[in-house]
């Protein structure tokens, strides 16, 4: 193998990345669903010639690894590949990301006729048909409810677009013009990452670039195996609950081994698979694990196929993170983020200055759909909560957590889009873990229906089992949706997964989001802190006074 100097290896490594990040910004600009132009639920990435992930823009976790299987499914199917050639699934149990809204992309990158590497996106669409308008409720009870299952097709080729698989995806929409605006924003994306790593490679040569992106696997590898030198070797469990579905709480275990430079999972005692769909399949339970584990070893690590190859993972087969086809799966990420939680857990014991309390951990993933002047609109939403308090710092209010990293959507972009209004969004006081550090808040959004009706359907967790603090810090606050409050009607909706909820004009339907775990003994937090609280409205008088014995006078 052609030996570089480190200065062109990271020329190099940067170049990919560069490349991924402009493939997830043409994405962007060019979509028409809000979901992917303002929220970013999207993700972009470089394969080499060999399906190995070389470089991936940084927006979504639950995206890292997600579309591997994308590239295996292709490689290993008989469809002929030719340049020009892009080809779209998004099938979960067959290579197509991890639940049905996710469309996955991926073209092929010829350069003087030979393969050298692909280019490949995941965006989540707004509406792929099923038995609810965003496909994306949390109590359907086969994935074959939960939208159009496309298997790997071939959606271009060098003469231009396949209307036939753009036409099916439409017919089966909801939004079919939209589906066609985010597939071709899509095909525009793939396009860019083409011509960019045909550039790289025509700059630097095949050679060199092909060892730059070998050092660099390696180099993931190597790093990964320093971080888990410093970390005891030994095993560490943990476990948690999801909240109930049609039975009891489902448990999510975990033992993490570490013996030298090695890490292995093992989900054994994981629950049985969920009758709705918040299973997790392979792809989602490794881009999770991925995550968690670099965000406690190595932030730096690159999240390339080298990170990948040196991690374990077994998962009981039949398990809510290992489930059989065709359990339902579009509510994943709830689960998703409880796995992550667990790998936490489990490392707070080995590495306690690095991991934080649990944060709101859930996915508060809500819907609302309608028609509005004639045409029939669906408005998805990730609504932020609280981020665990940590060793040293309070927790962060409102963002998105662990797997997640979309915005949220303005709300001048939404009363602009859609027949609704937004009376209320706040921090909800009080819904932090009380700790000598303070876990981050939770939000309170209010909805008001403008046109004749909508319906709403959800999926979200944390809504009975409570975020836990750490080091005798307390949990945090319980999620929940609630219609109509302050009115005579005002009623709580049962559970986080529902789906059809009807709406009227003027409805009022609040989300309030899960606040997250303190850290420490909130005895030990500094009455000057309890103060500040206090003042900025974070904290009640009383949850002064009776979580952290402070007094006005103090």
């Amino acid at each position: 193998m052609k030996t570089l100097d480190p200065i062109t290896v990271q020329v190099i490594g940067a170049s990919l990345v560069t490349v991924a990040e402009e493939m997830g910004a043409v994405l962007r600009r060019a979509s028409y669903s809000t979901n992917i132009k303002e929220r970013s639920d999207c993700s972009t990435a470089l394969f080499d010639e060999h399906g190995k992930l070389v470089a991936q823009a940084e927006n979504m976790p639950i995206h890292m690894g997600s579309m591997t299987g994308l590239i295996d499914s292709l490689v290993a199917s008989e469809l002929t590949v030719r340049p020009g050639d892009v080809f779209i699934t998004n099938d979960p149990y067959h290579g197509g990301g991890t639940h049905l809204p996710d469309i996955t992309m991926v073209k092929p990158v010829f350069a003087d006729g030979e393969l050298i590497g692909y280019s490949a996106n995941i965006a989540h669409h707004s509406d792929i048909g099923g038995r609810v308008p965003g496909s994306n409720a949390g109590d359907s009870n086969s994935l074959f409810q939960e939208g159009l299952r496309i298997p790997l097709v071939k959606f271009a080729t060098m003469d231009g677009v396949e209307q036939a698989p753009l036409a099916f995806i439409g017919l089966n929409s909801r939004l079919p013009q939209e589906r066609r605006g985010d597939m071709l924003a899509q095909l525009a994306s793939v396009e860019i990452g083409e011509r960019q790593l045909r550039e790289v490679h025509r700059r630097h040569g095949r050679e060199t670039v092909g060892a730059a992106t070998a050092y660099l696997l390696d180099h993931s590898r190597k790093r990964l195996a320093a971080a888990l030198r410093e970390v005891p070797d030994g095993t560490y469990r943990f476990h948690d609950l999801m909240d109930p579905s049609d039975g009891p709480a489902t448990a999510i275990a975990v033992a993490i081994t570490v013996d030298g430079e090695h890490v292995s999972l093992d989900f054994a005692g994981t629950g049985p698979q969920s009758p709705v769909g918040i299973n997790v399949v392979r792809p989602a339970l490794e881009a999770t694990v991925y995550y968690a584990l670099k965000a406690v070893l190595d932030p730096g690590i690159p999240p390339n196929g080298g990170f990948f190859d040196a991690v374990r993972i077994d998962a009981p087969h039949g398990s809510i993170v290992n489930p059989v086809e065709p359990a339902p799966v579009t509510a994943r990420t709830d689960t998703c983020q409880r796995v992550a939680d667990v790998v936490l857990g489990a490392l707070a014991a080995a590495v306690p200055e690095r991991v934080p309390a649990a944060s709101h951990s859930t996915v508060t993933y809500v819907t609302f759909s309608g028609e509005c002047d004639g045409d029939f609109f669906v408005y998805p939403e990730v609504v932020a909560g609280g981020g665990g308090a940590r060793t040293t710092k309070d927790g962060l209010d409102a963002v998105q957590v662990h797997i997640t990293n979309s915005s949220n959507l303005p709300i001048e972009a939404l009363e602009q889009e859609y027949p609704l209004l937004v009376d209320t969004y706040e921090l909800i006081p009080d819904s932090g873990g009380a700790g000598t550090h303070r876990g981050g808040l939770g939000v309170r959004r209010d909805v008001r229906i403008l046109g004749d009706s909508a319906e709403f359907s959800a999926h979200a967790d944390r809504q009975a089992t409570r975020p836990w603090g750490l080091n005798g810090g307390h949990d945090g606050s319980l999620g929940r949706f609630i219609v109509n409050p302050g009115r005579d009607d005002e009623h709580r909706l049962p559970g986080g997964r529902v789906s059809g909820v009807q709406l009227r004009q003027g409805d009022v339907l609040r989300v309030e989001s899960p606040g997250s775990g303190g850290f420490g003994d909130p005895a030990s937090r500094s009455p000057e802190r309890v103060r500040e609280d206090l003042r900025n409205g974070r904290i009640t008088e009383q949850a002064a006074r009776d979580l952290y014995g402070f007094r006005s006078a103090d």
